[in-house]
């Protein structure tokens, strides 16, 4: 319904989701060592910025996220706060990852826009507004 899939701001009515991924700093195999502490860390940041993670699933040296969020919003930084946030206590609380890796992520990420309507039928809908 449309209920659950747009959000209302002041002066908004918006349905912003993004697949973020987000690499780490090595070819170690090291997030599944810290992987529920990473979980509680991003779900924290989240809801702090409210911000709500749809799924969020650790790999090995990755971790996916679905995530939705307000305009207000950037996915560059979304994933600053992310990255920033659980790189500064996961170092602290897990003393290996310092020595091992000099810092926690990459600085590269992968975002995509994920939307309920799809690329056709935005350009139809506003090609038929000439036509009104």
């Amino acid at each position: 319904t449309t209920a659950k899939r747009y959000s209302l701001g002041a002066h908004t009515i918006f349905n912003i989701g993004y697949h973020l991924i987000c690499v780490l700093n090595t070819e170690e195999k090291l997030l599944m060592e810290v992987e529920i502490r990473l979980k509680e860390l991003l779900s924290e940041k989240a809801n702090e910025l409210g911000i709500e993670i749809k799924t969020m699933e650790t790999m090995p040296d990755h971790v996916h996220l679905f995530i939705k969020t307000k305009p207000t919003h950037s996915p560059h930084f979304i994933v600053q706060q992310f990255k920033g946030y659980s790189s500064r206590i996961l170092r602290n609380e897990f003393p290996f990852l310092k020595s091992r890796i000099p810092t926690l992520w990459t600085r590269s990420y992968y975002c995509e826009a994920v939307g309920h309507i799809s690329v056709d039928t935005i350009l139809k809908y506003i090609e038929d507004q000439k036509k009104v």
